[in-house]
């Protein structure tokens, strides 16, 4: 259940590929949709990251159709997140797995001239032409997101101890 699915620019490194895209020791981790929310960082993560605002040119939070989360897109836009630092390696590869391989993690260079890593939407025909709406889905979605990704986070344990990760 990837990214508890419901039914290019700016870039100063090339897209990772599978399996081996946090081979490059990401350091820090720039958020824009549900990992923006505190609910959802302590139930994938068991906490919630040291993490600071920061902003991204040249992109867009696209609504997903079909999904309550969003995509990062390529866009005329500045984007409004969160840079997260002191993740640890184990907390890299559980949102790499739940981020699933519909998102490219990418280097984005920020507005104020730090680096962070991104999960960028890998296929740009699939976006809707509207923006995701960070307030809409905390009024109507969070909780019953947040009981996914508990779901979630359980199954990706399970898989572990089984070792089928």
């Amino acid at each position: 259940m990837p990214h508890t699915a419901t039914h290019s620019p700016r870039t100063t490194s090339q897209p990772s590929d599978r399996p081996d895209r946090l081979s490059a020791g990401p350091e820090a981790l720039f958020v824009y949709g549900s990992l923006i929310f505190p609910e959802v960082l302590r139930t994938l993560l068991g906490r919630v990251p040291d993490r600071t605002p920061a902003t991204a040119a040249g992109w867009r939070v696209a609504a997903l159709p079909g999904r309550v989360y969003p995509g990062l897109v390529s866009g005329e836009r500045s984007v409004n997140g969160f840079l997260i630092t002191g993740l640890s390696a184990s907390e890299w590869r559980i949102l790499d797995a739940f981020e699933d391989d519909s998102y490219d993690l990418r280097r984005l260079t920020l507005t104020d001239g730090r680096d962070g890593w991104a999960y960028v939407w890998t296929n740009e025909a699939e976006v809707s032409a509207d923006d995701w709406d960070p307030e809409q889905f905390a009024a109507r979605e969070l909780s019953a997101y947040v009981e996914r990704c508990t779901a979630w986070r359980r199954n990706y344990d399970a898989s572990m101890k089984g070792g089928h990760c």
